[in-house]
């Protein structure tokens, strides 16, 4: 589906060249060729739709005043571009209307095409990779990792509906000095359950998780391991009971992962001896201190960085290099898009740089780094942290406030900004919450098409004439933004934008509820409910879907 603001731009460069071909506007055919017009929504509804500066930017081309320019493009608007109405308003802008007729043909547009309207069309398929979450699987997710679940979640959905095929992966750290930490503080607290005095090393996982999964392991398997500090059957065991809870956690947020893929299949398979050497053939490894180093310093970097420590162990930067070796070059990915902690900043730039040393192009890899969140309620804010026990589980953070409200509301920030999650407002049934306002819009149409049905009103067919009020046109209008919304989001990898549209357009609705009465017990309005239960038919598949992609349940009553 063409964005409108892209039909207006070539509308408008239609104008331009007409008025070239005539001499009118006397532009070297080069600039012509490579005119960029920009079109944006004003910020004065009272200007019009769209507006656009063009005039002014020829200006300085032609020497001659924008205003005159832009008299020059609207006149040469042709008259059966029916889709806009256009004026010029000083110093030069030309601001757009669009046409009532077109705006009304938009219902039965989003009507005989719910599943595709708004959805951004894109120049060819790719295939895109979308690695999130993957926390090191020595405990329990908390909500600090809920935020990069859901919009690495959302933006999965999103791409996947614009028609790009999208593979969804968990990226297990389960190599490495964590996982053998974690491992023996499991074995610890294992041994505890039966009496023995042992304690935990300083730098031991702490939190009330450990002692559950060791709870679980001595009722599966009794004392079986007492005697085997080192057995890989008990770390197995304690690996697999971590990532099942991981699993279950995110499943109850609407999550389910494509693949969960092992660092350690990396060495398993070969893969970090295939990627080391490459880099080495390149003249890019070297040893001293006791250490193998990769050269960063050649890549454009400040320093060296670590790639086989001094005790011969990889570093996590190493496996990164090989992970994402194996996405582009054996999976064939032709963008990934990892979504981090905002921790993890520094490890951008050298990442990139080690991917142009094996001849991967950096814009194929983006990184979305993810702020920090904060639990707010009431008046107390607490900032999250691992390891201290004292963070709220994400099962628990599901079981008070709803998966709807946690997908909602950490989509409602962007990405860089950090969040306060307000758990007071999350579980209010009022239109201070959010998810429950936009809900409640879409409650609200299924309920009004409803008693429609019950009343015998066929609106299959109805005169759009009829509709003239400014409030239904502004409805109308918002929809319409669907498109330019969803192509954002696609383009700039920004999820936030979606709830805050959708909840501009269920305040859009519920104005236009309280002004224009939908169905009237007067015969003689009857035409007039046709035509505006279709009005509102379209708006219910316009929020179905905000919802929808987000992840929401869209209720038919509340």
């Amino acid at each position: 589906m063409t964005l409108i603001s892209t039909q207006i731009k070539n509308i408008l460069y239609n104008a331009i060249s007409h008025a070239y071909e005539i001499d009118e506007i006397n532009l070297p055919r080069n600039l012509l060729n490579t005119l960029e017009i920009d079109v944006e929504r004003p910020k004065n509804p009272d200007h019009g739709h769209f507006a656009s500066n063009i005039a002014l930017k020829l200006s300085a081309m032609l020497n001659k005043k924008p205003f005159t320019i832009a008299e020059t493009i609207v006149k040469h608007i042709k008259p059966n571009d029916t889709i806009l109405i256009a004026s010029v308003m000083a110093p030069g802008f030309i601001n757009i209307k669009l046409t009532p007729e077109w705006l009304t043909a938009q219902i039965d547009t989003i009507r005989s095409n719910p599943s595709v309207y708004g959805n951004p069309k894109i120049d060819r398929i790719q295939n895109i990779q979308v690695e999130y979450v993957s926390v090191n699987p020595t405990g329990n997710l908390h909500i600090g990792h809920a935020r990069g679940a859901i919009i690495g979640s959302v933006l999965s959905k999103i791409l996947s509906t614009s028609g790009y095929n999208v593979t969804q992966e968990y990226y297990l750290n389960d190599a490495g000095s964590q996982i053998e930490k974690f491992n023996n503080s499991l074995y610890i607290r294992y041994q505890q359950q039966y009496g023995i005095n042992a304690s935990l090393p300083e730098e031991a996982y702490v939190g009330d998780d450990i002692i559950s999964l060791a709870k679980k392991i001595k009722a599966e398997y009794g004392d079986k391991f007492l005697n085997h500090n080192n057995s890989q059957e008990f770390a197995d065991i304690g690996q697999h009971l971590v990532v099942l809870n991981i699993s279950n956690s995110l499943k109850r947020l609407g999550i389910k992962f494509d693949v969960w893929f092992s660092e350690k299949s990396l060495f398993e398979s070969g893969q970090h001896e295939k990627t080391f050497q490459a880099l080495k053939s390149k003249k890019l490894v070297a040893e001293h201190d006791g250490a193998t180093w990769f050269l960063t310093t050649k890549m454009g970097q400040e320093k060296d960085d670590v790639l086989i420590r001094r005790d011969g162990t990889p570093t996590y930067f190493a496996s990164d290099i090989a992970y994402h070796d194996d996405k582009f070059n054996n999976r064939n990915f032709d963008t990934v898009i990892n979504i981090w902690g905002s921790d993890h900043q520094g490890q951008v730039p050298r990442l990139k740089a080690a991917l142009s040393a094996l001849e991967i192009e950096e814009n194929r890899l983006n990184v979305i780094l993810v702020q920090m969140v904060r639990v707010k309620k009431g008046t107390v804010s607490e900032k999250l942290s691992k390891r201290n026990g004292t963070t709220i589980p994400l099962s628990d953070l599901v079981d008070e406030v709803g998966a709807d409200a946690c997908r909602f509301m950490f989509l409602t920030r962007s990405h860089d900004s950090q969040l306060d999650f307000d758990l007071d407002i999350a579980i209010q049934n009022t239109s201070e919450n959010p998810v429950y306002y936009v809900q409640y819009a879409h409650a609200r149409t299924c309920s009004i098409i409803n008693l429609a049905d019950k009343s015998k009103i066929d609106y299959s067919s109805a005169s759009k004439d009829l509709l003239v009020e400014k409030v239904e046109f502004d409805l109308i209008n918002k929809m319409v933004d669907l498109q330019s919304i969803l192509h954002t989001i696609v383009v700039k990898l920004e999820p936030h934008h979606l709830p805050h549209y959708a909840s501009e357009l269920a305040a859009t609705f519920h104005n236009f509820y309280q002004q224009c009465r939908v169905i009237s017990t007067d015969p003689s309005n009857l035409e007039l409910s046709k035509s505006r239960l279709q009005l509102v038919d379209a708006t219910r598949i316009i929020l179905y879907k905000c919802l929808n992609l987000m992840g929401v349940n869209a209720p038919n009553k509340m």
